[in-house]
């Protein structure tokens, strides 16, 4: 296993260039949130924004359409109500503070069976599979999955030792041709084959809202055009590499996933710098 390091992070963030447009990169949708978790589609949002994406629609309950476009109104709302539409699509995150139930279920695997972009799975989306092995079947190639501890084990069985979730991500990974982010002090990414560790990041992301940012800006990398495993490395690494820089003026206890994301701009300014 490798050492995510820095010098390999910027082979890997995308250019961008002079003559370019939003168009050129990517059209993110996000869907997040839900009556009461609104919080996790607005942080999830402002992630995926900060990191680069050239369009953002996030798909959420239509009473609580106000509750995103008033904290993000560079987002565009797409309303769970309807079919979102995917024909414009770049890449898809789904699961933060999305819901269980069988609407939400419903909407997974319709997204599952047509989409033909890059997937995120995060969160409830994760819970909602756990529930029903069967999904699995459905979920393509290359999907990103993002569990953190105790939804890697609702998954895949309890484990006594992180060393075992490691052992036991790697063979799943290269079993189902997905790329696992298995979150924790050293947040590891596999595809089975390829696997490596992170080391920036601190015990101030220990807070709701850490894991609903990753996967805004797995999104975003998705979006313009990253491989899946290139996006899973480049926004671990400066999820982390921003919350080191938002410790210099936080403490561990009063950071806020907030104050991470303002920093993510900070954070690409100092990968880039020699």
């Amino acid at each position: 296993m490798k050492k995510i390091s820095r010098q390999y992070i910027r082979t890997l963030i995308p250019e961008r260039t002079c003559d370019s447009h939003k168009g050129t990169y990517g059209h993110s949708l996000l869907i997040a949130g839900n009556t009461g978790t609104m919080g996790a589609a607005v942080i999830c949002a402002k992630a995926c924004l900060r990191t680069g994406t050239g369009l953002l629609t996030v798909n959420v309950p239509e009473k609580e359409r106000l509750t995103l476009q008033i904290p993000v109104p560079e987002a565009m709302a797409s309303l769970r109500e309807k079919h979102p539409d995917l024909k414009k699509i770049a890449a898809i995150g789904i699961g933060p503070g999305l819901g269980t139930g069988s609407a939400q279920k419903a909407l997974i695997k319709r997204i599952l069976k047509n989409s033909h972009c890059p997937l995120v799975l995060d969160a409830d989306a994760l819970n909602i599979i756990a529930g029903d092995n069967s999904l699995w079947q459905l979920v393509p190639a290359s999907t990103i999955i993002t569990p953190h501890p105790k939804e890697f084990d609702r998954l895949f069985g309890e484990h006594k030792h992180h060393e075992d979730r490691i052992k036991k991500a790697i063979a799943i990974a290269a079993e189902l041709k997905v790329v696992i982010v298995l979150k924790g002090h050293h947040t590891m990414i596999t595809t089975g084959t390829r696997s490596f560790y992170n080391v920036t990041g601190n015990a101030g992301l220990a807070k709701g809202g850490s894991g609903d940012a990753l996967t805004g800006m797995i999104t975003a990398f998705l979006a313009q055009g990253s491989k899946p495993l290139d996006a899973a490395l480049c926004a671990v690494y400066l999820h982390g590499l921003a919350a080191d820089i938002t410790l210099k003026q936080q403490s561990m206890e009063s950071m806020l996933i907030s104050d991470v994301i303002d920093h993510i701009g900070t954070a690409f300014k100092r990968l880039r710098s020699q």
